[in-house]
């Protein structure tokens, strides 16, 4: 556990980066800092590994002061990801990932293959392992980063808004990549961000700052979106708040309609009974199952099923691992304002409209069912 004791930082000119400062962080946890610029997160990370000491207060690891540590052992301890990976140019991929595991004494045979088995827990092939920085994507070299922090094994991971300098879909891939690499590895993450929907994803616990370096409110992002401690936190989380705070409720309980969904091969007399049913709409499927859109249910009376007069089935969300937001999500982006249901291979297992997502989403607030993160 890292503890932060009444730590304060501030500069020869009197600036106040971060000011008093108490809080503990879990182990095996993502711990994220977040909040408007000039508000003390970087400071703040960088003064767990001693890049910046503080002007009061201290800071424990283990429940041992750091200061008492060598300061090249401590950082050596710790995984440092930073925005745009910070790489040598110089150096091959497979030579980045080892540098640590060098500097610690590790033969290069070892610290290549320690390498080697990193780049494939990052999704990185293992073609890359010779080329340079230079040669990748910025998502490639992100991935790096991240796997260069991995290297020597260290139970601490700090990392300064390693993903905001990537595209949003590349940027929702490492963050998905994190969350995976997390689950096997049970790493103590402080993780800085300026982004709140980055925060909420990842984060086990949300440290809100204010200008000044003051901390606004600590706690799990669910209750961080239900129970905002002040008008600048609530502000801060912004206007769709209570979107946000649908992430947290689960789908599985959605009643799901297989009546409206039809196969493109099915006969006429088929098609004219599903027709024939209460949804407006019939979505129909390929052969293996898979959605292929909508159709306006008289346009199928006639038993014919023209593809190229369907309509999008928007975005498709797996009933019990996606949230009731996903679900929502997929409803709103659909022409029909019904969410489609598929399965882990995406094959359909039903159909929900925007009434019955509603109808859940308030019968999840009246039993405060709000309790973890489950999918998008």
């Amino acid at each position: 556990m890292i503890r932060i004791d009444s730590v304060t930082k501030r500069y020869p000119d009197g600036t106040v980066a971060v000011d008093r400062l108490s809080l503990e962080i879990p182990d095996r946890s993502i711990t994220v800092f977040v909040g408007p610029s000039g508000c003390g997160k970087t400071t703040t990370l960088r003064m767990i590994n001693r890049m910046v000491d503080p002007s009061e207060g201290r800071i424990l690891l283990d429940g041992v002061d750091i200061q008492a540590q060598p300061v090249n052992t401590l950082r050596r301890s710790m995984g440092y990801v930073i925005q745009n990976a910070g790489l040598f140019q110089h150096r091959s991929i497979v030579d980045n990932i080892a540098t640590v595991p060098r500097l610690l004494g590790w033969s290069k045979q070892k610290a290549r293959a320690r390498a080697a088995e990193l780049m494939a827990r990052v999704g990185l092939d293992a073609s890359l392992a010779k080329r340079y920085p230079y040669q990748l994507s910025g998502g490639q070299q992100q991935r790096v980063g991240v796997a260069r922090a991995l290297a020597a094994d260290p139970p601490v991971l700090l990392m300064d808004e390693p993903f905001s300098a990537v595209d949003p879909v590349v940027r929702k891939g490492l963050q998905d990549e994190l969350l995976r690499i997390q689950e096997e590895l049970g790493k103590t993450i402080v993780f800085v961000t300026h982004d709140i929907d980055e925060a909420i994803k990842l984060g086990t616990m949300v440290a809100v700052m204010r200008t000044g370096g003051k901390l606004a409110q600590f706690a799990p992002p669910a209750e961080l979106l239900s129970a905002p401690a002040d008008a600048f936190v609530e502000d801060f989380l912004g206007a769709d708040r209570g979107i946000r705070r649908l992430s947290f409720f689960p789908s599985g309980e959605l009643e799901l309609r297989t009546a409206p969904v039809v196969a493109i091969d099915a006969e006429a007399g088929q098609i004219a009974a599903r027709a024939a049913d209460e949804a407006p709409y019939l979505l129909v499927t390929d052969l293996d199952g898979k959605p292929l859109g909508w159709s306006a249910a008289e346009d199928l009376t006639a038993g014919a099923i023209d593809r190229d007069r369907l309509l999008s089935y928007g975005r498709p969300f797996v009933p019990g691992t996606d949230s009731l937001r996903a679900a929502l999500d997929g409803a709103v982006l659909s022409p029909t304002g019904w969410a489609v249901g598929v399965d882990a291979t995406g094959r359909v297992v039903g159909v929900v409209s925007q009434q019955i997502i509603g109808e859940a989403i308030r019968s999840a607030h009246a039993t405060g069912r709000s309790t973890a993160k489950v999918g998008r």
